[in-house]
């Protein structure tokens, strides 16, 4: 057991290494940074809370996202957040596509539909442009 006082304790690179090796680094730097007055609130929330705030991000901010830490990396592209997505962004799931997004993924599930849509918008923009095209 040691007691130091926090000026102390940040001081004492011994004490680091103890509190590394029995805590883990990731605890030592928190303690740190807490110390020094930086506190990382958003990880100290839940994963849950988290998925839920980011299920409400664009497409190309999760991407980002979930380069900035193994956390937010893990979080982007697990299925209870694109179940969330898949849920918030269509009215009606089938059994049929529950099922289909328990065998495939609900992220898989998600961009294979919005690949469908482009390629029946493309279709319908094609015959409606000829259709344009032909009037005079």
């Amino acid at each position: 057991e040691a007691k130091e006082n926090h000026e102390d304790f940040l001081e004492n690179l011994r004490l680091h290494g103890q509190t590394a090796l029995i805590f883990g680094a990731r605890m030592l730097d928190y303690v740190i940074n807490l110390r020094k007055g930086k506190f990382d609130f958003v990880e100290r929330l839940s994963d849950d809370l988290l998925l839920n705030i980011i299920s409400y991000l664009h497409l190309e901010d999760i991407a980002r996202l979930c380069q900035t830490s193994h956390r937010f990396a893990k979080l982007c592209m697990s299925d209870k957040l694109w179940e969330q997505i898949v849920q918030s962004t269509c009215n009606t799931l089938t059994p049929d596509v529950r099922a289909l997004a328990e065998d495939t993924g609900w992220r898989q599930l998600f961009f294979t539909n919005k690949l469908q849509l482009q390629r029946q918008l493309r279709k319908r923009k094609q015959k409606y442009g000829s259709l344009r095209e032909k009037q005079p």
